[in-house]
């Protein structure tokens, strides 16, 4: 496949980024997918805690876009392990539990709407069920040992949780090795994800790099405020 010179790729999708982790990965990533016509593997996770798409979750539907119109794949995975959990990412406190149906009944209503703006022909789609649930325990610890508690509450929303004494459950540990082995997963080249993300997105560099694959990229956009102007817009 012949795709657009890279400066030019490099100079649509870098608008209205905030940060690139490494950061001077996406035109070295550009660059391979150039020289060898192979099309860069874009993923964004999604958790079906709702069914709505809210006017935050746009932006990174617009970047999508960007990198569909330049000949890329966009690999949706849909977290129906990781939404029973929930991402503890800019949260006070922790999250409801979800049933399964819950979240698959979340997941239908949320790709109708995602289908608006991304287009479904270039989309690869995932659950995220299809390797967790066939994911030998041994494995789960070997996992979760690239990882430390003291790496955990180096993040802020932890640390505030911890301070206030707000009970922090172990499995909500589990969850950011459970997005980084997503990447393992679907070998993904880039993930987006709004700033508040980037401590996730890089523990799948950590766990891409641990299995001896390429690791990804992050690509990290603005979080949109909710109407308080303080928290995240939220659904």
């Amino acid at each position: 496949m012949q795709f657009r010179p890279v400066q030019e790729q490099l100079d649509i999708l870098l608008r209205g980024v905030i940060e690139v982790v490494p950061h001077d990965s996406l035109e070295k990533k550009l660059q391979a997918s150039y020289d060898t016509g192979k099309p860069l593997r874009v993923k964004l996770g999604v958790d079906p805690t709702a069914p709505d798409v809210h006017f935050g979750h746009t932006v990174v539907m617009r970047k999508l876009r960007q990198f569909q119109d330049l000949g890329h794949t966009v690999v949706l995975i849909v977290g129906d392990y990781t939404a029973m959990i929930g991402d503890p990412s800019g949260r006070n406190k922790m999250r409801p539990r979800l049933s399964h149906e819950q979240v698959l009944e979340n997941a239908k209503e949320y790709q109708e709407q995602f289908f608006k703006v991304v287009r479904r022909e270039q989309v690869e789609i995932h659950y995220n069920g299809e390797w967790f649930s066939k994911l030998p325990f041994n494995k789960v610890t070997e996992l979760m040992g690239q990882f430390t508690v003291a790496q955990m509450l180096e993040r802020e929303d932890f640390q505030n949780r911890y301070a206030s004494n707000q009970p922090i459950s172990l499995h909500e540990f589990m969850y950011p090795m459970m997005q980084g082995y997503d990447s393992v997963a679907i070998e993904s080249d880039v993930e987006l994800g709004g700033t508040d993300q980037k401590f996730n997105v890089l523990r799948g560099r950590d766990l891409q790099i641990f299995e001896g694959k390429e690791p990804q990229i992050g690509m990290f956009m603005p979080i949109l405020l909710g109407t308080d102007g303080k928290a995240k817009m939220s659904k």
